[in-house]
C-alpha cells in the first residue's frame, strides 16, 4: 500500500528544511549572476518556479510513458519547452527583466533543482503533491534569490527595487527607495561578483544556524545529499547511498 504523503510538509519543506539553494545548494550559478538587484533575483525566482511547477506536472503524468533508459532526454526536452515559453512571456511584458537576466533565462533548463526533482519527487509521486512540490520549491528558491539580492543591493547601492518597472516610468521612481547615508556611501564590491560569493556564504551561514538551533543536524553534502545521486552509476555514489562502507578502493582514473 502506498504511504500517505503529507501535503503540508511537502509544501513547507522547500523553504528552510530543504531549501534547494541554501541547504541543497543547488542552482548557485544563477543565484550569483542574477541578484545583483532584489527585482533580478525576485523575477528570475519566479521564472524557475513557474518552470518547476509546470515540469513536475508534467513528468509525474508521464512517468508511466517514459522509457526508464533515456528519461533524463526526456525530462530536458519537456523542461525546455516550458522554459521557451516562459522566455518568450518575459520577453513579451517584461523585456527590461529579459535583458537583465540575459544568458542566465534560457540557463533554466539544466539548473540542478528542475532536474533534481524531477528525478527525485515528480516521476515517483502523483500530480497534486509534484504540484506542492514544486510550489515550496520554487518560493524557497525565489524567497532565497530576492534576499539575496536586496541585501547586494542596499549594501552595494544604497537602493532597494531598483529597476521594478511594472507599469511604466513613473513606477520605477515611486517604488526605488533610496536609504539614507549608505545611498551616498555604497559599498560597491557587494554589488560586483565577490559581493555576491559572500552574501551568498552568509546567507548559508545563517539558514545553518537556524536547522542547529532547532536541533536539526545540517545536511550531508556527500552523495547520500546529492539530489541527481540516484541517476550516478559511480561505485563509490552507489555504496554510499546503501550505506556500505567504503574500503580502501583505488579510483581507476
Amino acid at each position: 500500500m502506498k504511504e500517505k504523503v503529507n501535503r503540508l510538509a511537502v509544501l513547507t519543506k522547500g523553504i528552510i528544511k530543504e531549501n534547494p539553494n541554501l541547504v541543497l545548494l543547488l542552482g548557485t550559478c544563477p543565484t550569483l549572476a542574477t541578484t545583483s538587484s532584489a527585482f533580478n533575483g525576485m523575477g528570475m525566482g519566479i521564472a524557475a518556479t513557474a518552470v518547476l511547477i509546470c515540469s513536475n506536472i508534467a513528468i509525474s503524468l508521464l512517468a508511466k510513458l517514459i522509457p526508464d533508459k533515456v528519461r533524463i532526454p526526456c525530462y530536458i526536452v519537456l523542461i525546455a519547452g516550458f522554459v521557451t515559453l516562459v522566455q518568450f512571456i518575459v520577453q513579451a511584458f517584461a523585456e527590461p527583466l529579459y535583458n537583465s537576466l540575459g544568458v542566465f533565462l534560457p540557463l533554466i533548463v539544466v539548473n540542478c533543482i528542475i532536474l533534481g526533482r524531477a528525478e527525485m519527487f515528480a516521476n515517483k509521486n502523483g500530480v497534486l503533491d509534484s504540484a506542492l512540490d514544486g510550489i515550496g520549491m520554487g518560493l524557497g528558491f525565489t524567497l532565497s534569490l530576492t534576499c539575496i539580492g536586496a541585501v547586494r543591493e542596499i549594501i552595494g547601492n544604497g537602493t532597494i527595487f531598483s529597476g521594478f518597472f511594472l507599469g511604466g516610468e513613473d513606477l520605477v521612481a515611486k517604488i526605488t527607495i533610496a536609504i539614507p547615508f549608505i545611498s551616498e556611501h555604497p559599498m560597491l564590491i557587494i554589488a560586483l561578483a565577490p559581493g555576491g560569493f559572500f552574501v551568498y556564504a552568509c546567507a548559508i551561514a545563517v539558514v545553518n544556524k537556524i536547522l542547529a538551533s532547532k536541533g536539526k543536524k545540517p545536511r550531508d553534502f556527500g552523495c547520500q545529499g546529492c539530489a541527481l545521486a540516484s541517476m550516478c552509476s559511480q561505485e563509490k555514489c552507489l555504496e554510499e547511498l546503501d550505506g556500505l562502507k567504503i574500503e580502501t578502493k583505488g579510483v581507476e582514473a
